[in-house]
């Protein structure tokens, strides 16, 4: 048998020889607390057929968990197959800005239960979505501030600045239909650039955004 038709067939081998889990649904990609409520949730699905072990915590956008005046109740319990439960995290102190948004990080380790057996691999799966603290009465919201984002070239670059007290994260930045690349989001009260596509001079920009639910915006359109 040739080299490449051994490699097709271990291949298959080892792919149907591996069981596939679907491991655990979290119920969000992004958490807004509100400031106007004592705590705010996030549910955990495991619709596999193993149990999980689940563990959590918040922390600064450095990765310092000292720094980050949340706590979150249960921080590590057994997850069954089948079942849900719900994560919530509670402010515990802080001296945060009361007029403009404050960014954290949630972060959430699922292990999966396994026997113990030779040549197995164990592999634990954290995921890391943003905690924003949104303050009791800031002006507007989101997409008003998403509307009203000015823009400007800078040498080879674009520059957004977003006076609004509201975090921005961008899905797609356009500019004369080209897509930037390494647009991320800008933060409140606070200006950001990003590269543009080569050879682009400026011209028709357009740009959407991720709203609090983790959907897109409408197109929101501009000259550059």
């Amino acid at each position: 048998m040739k080299v490449w038709q051994r490699t097709i067939v271990t291949a298959l081998l080892l792919t149907f020889g591996v069981q596939v889990q679907a491991g655990i649904i979290i119920g969000g990609t992004r958490l807004i607390y509100d400031g106007a409520k004592k705590e705010s949730s996030l549910s955990i699905n495991n619709p596999d057929k193993v149990p999980y072990l689940i563990q959590s915590w918040v922390d600064t956008q450095d990765g310092d968990t000292s720094k980050a005046p949340f706590i979150i109740t249960p921080p590590l319990f057994r997850l069954d197959a089948g079942q849900d439960n719900i994560l919530r995290v509670v402010r515990a102190g802080g001296n945060l800005p009361e007029n403009k948004e404050s960014l954290y990080w949630l972060n959430i380790k699922s292990i999966p239960s396994a026997e113990k057996k030779d040549n197995t691999l164990q592999i634990a799966v954290k995921t890391r979505i943003k905690l924003i603290y949104r303050p009791q009465g800031l002006p507007g919201n989101l997409d008003e501030a998403a509307k009203a984002l000015t823009w400007q070239r800078s040498g080879n670059a674009v520059q957004v600045t977003n006076s609004s007290p509201y975090y921005i994260t961008f899905f797609k930045i356009k500019v004369n239909g080209s897509q930037l690349k390494n647009a991320t989001m800008v933060a409140p009260q606070s200006s950001a650039r990003f590269e543009l596509p080569a050879g682009s001079n400026g011209g028709a920009l357009s740009w959407e955004i991720i709203n609090d639910y983790g959907g897109t915006s409408k197109p929101f359109t501009g000259n550059l």
